[in-house]
């Protein structure tokens, strides 16, 4: 199911009076995206200062999302990203010192540059706070809202399904008076054909034998178009799902093989069909089906 949640988290400034005020180190964000997939398949975008903490925020996801393409994505914005690192003495001299070193040995290489400087003194400073005891924390509160969010679209979902339930059960509440009607037809159809065929004999097939082979014929006709069996099937089948989401949890795998049955049995029907009537609710039933196995995917 898809889905979208973030937290944020900045070091506090020290504001007490007593002690001078310390700027804040930064600003930590984490994002998790997830969208449809019948598997699950995580992918991590972290800062190199973090990318030891996959494991285990892949092993928190892993007990919790059980479907669904998820992407993680955290970043340290440093507190004065939006202006110019100023270096320190210390670093100044370190760095004097480290270019006159290089120097001595390439006297051909290029001095250092002012973004230079200021590159290096941004990348020191952002690298001061230690950011890892706080990623796990905001990863649990944004797992949270991203749950809260599926959550919320799987209740949807599931009411969609079962509108289709509903329309699935109608049809198959049309198939069924029309076996009997079809199979009425084809019995008159059979003995009209066979008096037909009588006529133009010449008296030597007895009349009681062409009668019970045309009850013969209609009776085999009225066995091969009877979806009795499918209807029950079907059915039962559409139970099971309405009870499935009514439970909730861990449902998606078996509501996917429930689909499959659903849709053997709407093709069965089809293939037993003799008249347009029961293509047409057939054809009907696989549409829908088709519908619910596409969302179907999506729950989790």
């Amino acid at each position: 199911m898809t889905g979208y949640a973030s937290a944020q988290h900045s070091t506090a400034n020290n504001s007490n009076d007593s002690e001078p005020k310390v700027q804040a180190a930064g600003h930590l964000g984490l994002e998790i995206r997830s969208v449809n997939s019948r598997f699950l398949d995580l992918s991590f975008r972290l800062p190199e200062d973090l990318r030891q903490l996959e494991p285990a925020l892949r092993e928190l996801l892993v007990a919790r999302i059980k479907r669904g393409k998820v992407e993680i994505r955290a970043s340290i914005e440093a507190a004065n990203s939006t202006g110019v690192a100023e270096p320190t003495p210390k670093l100044l001299q370190r760095l004097n010192a480290v270019q006159d070193n290089v120097k001595a040995w390439l006297p051909q290489a290029t001095v250092l540059s002012v973004a230079d400087v200021l590159r290096v003194a941004a990348a020191e400073q952002g690298s001061t706070h230690d950011w890892s005891f706080a990623l796990m924390p905001l990863a649990e509160k944004a797992l949270k809202e991203l749950l809260d969010a599926r959550q919320r679209e799987g209740a949807r979902l599931a009411t969609m399904l079962t509108e289709r339930l509903e329309q699935l059960r109608a049809l198959a509440q049309q198939a069924v008076p029309l076996v009997p009607k079809l199979v009425e037809q084809q019995r008159l159809r059979f003995m009209e054909r066979w008096k037909e065929a009588m006529a133009l004999t010449d008296g030597s097939t007895l009349p009681e034998a062409a009668q019970d082979r045309a009850l013969t014929e209609a009776t085999a006709f009225a066995i091969r178009i009877d979806v009795a069996e499918e209807v029950t099937r079907l059915s039962s089948h559409l139970d099971e799902i309405e009870r499935l989401l009514k439970k909730g949890g861990e449902v998606g795998k078996r509501l996917d093989f429930l689909i499959q049955e659903l849709h053997r049995e709407a093709n069965t029907m089809g293939s037993k069909s003799s008249a347009l009537e029961l293509t047409h609710i057939s054809v009907d039933m696989k549409v829908l089906i088709e519908q619910m196995r596409e969302q179907v995917q999506n729950i989790e």
